[in-house]
């Protein structure tokens, strides 16, 4: 949305827009407050030159785009009468009533607070805007609306006033248009500030999308044109749109991944905007029937709306001449909030007023500084106030009030590490809030993390899996190493001890012995334990070993002088809290072989890999006959049925080619309580639907539920189960779609 081609000159112009979507709106009342603000004003000038009516003015428009009711449209107009002019707030209540006068109040408020003095009254400032948009959120709307004019207008100010003002906006205001939803507003912001702080590289990038956007117009024409003919094909109403990524968004990408311009790949999103949700995915499974879903980048925001209410379809295919085109899928309720946020539900309704029920949703604000009104420090206040505003940075509190600044992500292991080195090591489960909750689990700002150790817990492999900070990865896999390095040596000498009660030796007393380091050294290593280390990743057999320690001993004098070992089984250790027992091993590394992806309710086995610890399969694994030529590398194993957490499997579903059913497959997934990691659609050589689902289920009981449910829907083959990863849909690909 261009704000520039917004602004209103005259207050009639205001009014004509506002009477376009409210044709009985009390226009009166926003004369007599431009009147009102005209006569206040008075000889003000802006440093432009302008008369200072044409700020209100332009705020009023902004307002009026998003389509707000009059009220906040009119304390737009006189935002700036009682901080500029000598107009008192009970004036402003006289004439105007107590809401208008409370709304302007609000945005005077926020107007006086500095963010660049130093913490402790940078943190009381801070705390007086929340408390301002607490009371009513409407007044962030208009402030966010002053602050998107007044950097269209920085162009008069000196160079160091202007970066303060744009550093501000990037640090405080364009996050909190973005918090609240507000995604045009967000990127007009955030593009201002990079022309205002990096003028060069605005310019540069500017003249360079133009230019791309130009030479793509064609394609993305040759694209839409595809889709739209599908659409109508299958009765779907859709507006299809393609615009592209705003300047500042493209930047980051360019700064985060050190990429240049010309290797910034996804310059250009298509939208489709359609009625209904059903539609959504059916015109989800029109895109994936024509071309190759790129793997990892479907999202689906509207089974999971984002904290800002945000919901869409995201899908990335491999389009016409084999490039990446996004598409954004959505209903035209969903994308009138995906751009204006919160404003959304204070539009002006066509049968009447606004719902202020709505605003609800956003009791994030209020929370927050309900949590924090008895903090008497202002910098530990400070610490926990930046509500998650930036994409990047979540900030939660340790059980003694400290704060620690996490990544967004961030699990409770994460926090571990960041308290202390051994406090991660020994993490043995979380509260969240009070509550017990799992390790991977997804902390927000404003948590209370209290988080519970024992010296038997040690850190697991899976930890990586979701870990978040690069401090607590580099621990856990520095832990790993050693532990890993331990590990081997002692599957290694049970390996040995395996072979050698086999040849009826006595393993305990030799390892005592000078001549296992000779046979060590002979064979290439430092070290007994590097020896036995070595047979357990199978640089070594424990047959050479063996037959080593037999030649040392008979060539001693010719006489075998050990003795003989009775064959018996360990004694079985304690185990660790992990989801699998193996027998007569505890704390081993251990992972879930992706070619069975067993859950619990199989029957499993494990193996020793070379280097990863235990892989667990399934008995019925396709690799078995494989690996049972490597017998002696099997370990009994079991679930544990005290873990709880989630596995990852795969469902494959063939169903006919027809619209709705693709969202009544995902739609038994969910209800199922199964949540879907991934997903592949196509259309096979006979024109079925091929949906692949990778899954995450409890255990395999939860799963069959699931898989029956899908079966008894109607237009359904068939589903089952995929014993490793779901199969590719590219094998049914066909060079061109076939017809409905």
């Amino acid at each position: 949305m261009s704000v520039l081609a917004l602004e209103c000159d005259r207050i009639e112009d205001v009014i004509d827009r506002v009477r376009a979507y409210h044709e009985t709106a009390d226009v009166d009342l926003l004369q007599r407050a431009y009147e009102f603000s005209a006569r206040a004003h008075e000889g003000q000038q802006r440093l432009s030159g302008e008369p200072y009516l044409q700020h209100p003015l332009a705020v009023a428009s902004i307002l009026c785009a998003l389509r707000l009711d009059v009220p906040p449209i009119a304390a737009g107009l006189l935002h700036d009468v009682v901080e500029d002019t000598v107009c008192t707030s009970e004036r402003l209540e006289e004439e105007f009533g107590e809401e208008i006068a409370r709304l302007v109040d609000g945005v005077t408020k926020i107007g006086k607070v500095e963010f660049k003095s130093d913490e402790e009254k940078q943190a009381e400032n801070f705390r007086k805007m929340l408390l301002s948009m607490a009371d009513d959120i409407r007044v962030i709307i208009i402030k966010l609306a002053d602050r998107l004019h007044n950097m269209q207008t920085l162009s008069h100010l000196d160079p160091t006033r202007k970066a303060a003002i744009a550093r501000e906006t990037l640090e405080i205001y364009a996050p909190l248009a973005n918090r609240l939803g507000m995604g045009w507003i967000r990127n007009a912001l955030e593009d201002l500030c990079l022309k205002t702080l990096q003028p060069e590289k605005y310019d540069m990038l500017r003249n360079k999308v133009a230019k791309r956007f130009q030479e793509r117009e064609s394609y993305v024409d040759e694209v839409t044109e595809l889709v739209s003919q599908k659409l109508l094909e299958h009765g779907i109403k859709a507006e299809i749109t393609g615009r592209p990524k705003h300047l500042y968004s493209i930047y980051q990408k360019m700064e985060t991944q050190g990429i240049s311009f010309e290797e910034v790949y996804d310059l250009t999103a298509i939208r489709v905007a359609t009625d209904t949700l059903i539609n959504c995915y059916g015109i989800l499974g029109i895109v994936h029937s024509l071309w190759q879903p790129v793997p990892g980048r479907f999202k689906d925001y509207i089974g999971g709306p984002k904290s800002n209410l945000y919901q869409s379809l995201h899908t990335t295919v491999v389009g016409p001449s084999g490039e990446h085109v996004e598409f954004q899928i959505r209903t035209e309720a969903m994308h009138r909030v995906a751009e204006e946020g919160i404003a959304a539900h204070w539009r002006y309704k066509d049968k009447g007023n606004v719902n202020t029920n709505d605003e609800k949703i956003f009791t994030w604000l209020r929370q927050l500084v309900e949590w924090h009104r008895d903090l008497s420090d202002n910098r530990q206040f400070m610490n926990s106030v930046k509500l998650g505003l930036y994409a990047d940075v979540i900030y939660v509190f340790t059980p003694e009030g400290d704060v620690k600044e996490l990544p967004a992500g961030a699990t409770p292991v994460d926090f571990a590490y960041a308290v202390h080195t051994e406090v991660g090591h020994h993490c043995l489960g979380a509260k969240v809030n009070g509550k017990i909750t799992p390790l991977s689990t997804t902390l927000h700002s404003g948590d209370s993390v209290r988080i519970l150790t024992s010296s038997t817990r040690l850190p697991s492999k899976d930890w990586l899996k979701f870990v978040q900070t690069p401090s607590a990865k580099t621990k856990i896999k520095h832990w790993i190493r050693d532990a890993e390095w331990i590990r081997n040596v002692e599957i290694g000498k049970r390996m040995v001890e395996k072979e050698m009660r086999r040849q009826g030796m006595a393993y305990s007393e030799f390892m005592k012995r000078q001549e296992f380091l000779v046979i060590a050294k002979h064979t290439g290593f430092q070290s007994s334990e590097e020896l036995v280390g070595a047979v357990s990743v199978r640089k070594i057999s424990a047959e050479q070993v063996v037959k080593r320690m037999m030649d040392e001993t008979h060539g001693e004098s010719g006489v075998d002088q050990v003795k003989a070992f009775p064959h018996a089984h360990p004694e079985a250790k304690p185990q660790d809290d992990q989801s699998v027992k193996i027998r007569g091993i505890s704390g081993l590394l251990f992972h879930f072989s992706r070619c069975c992806n067993p859950v619990p309710g199989d029957h499993i086995f494990g193996f020793i890999t070379r280097g990863r610890g235990i892989s667990i399969h399934a008995s019925g694994c396709p690799n078995l006959d494989v690996l049972e030529c490597h017998k002696e590398r099997f370990v009994d194993v079991e679930w544990d049925l005290s873990c709880d957490r989630t596995h990852h499997t795969g469902i494959s579903v063939l169903t006919v080619n027809q619209p709705g059913l693709l969202a009544s497959v995902s739609s038994t997934i969910t209800a199922g309580n199964v949540n879907i990691t991934s997903a592949d659609i196509a259309v096979t050589h006979d024109a079925k639907a091929a949906q692949n689902y990778v899954v995450e289920v409890r255990n395999a009981s939860q799963l069959e539920r699931v898989i029956k449910s899908i079966e008894e829907l109607q237009g359904v083959f068939y589903a089952k189960r995929v014993p490793g990863r779901p199969i590719s849909s590219q094998r049914f690909r066909r060079s061109s779609p076939p017809k409905s």
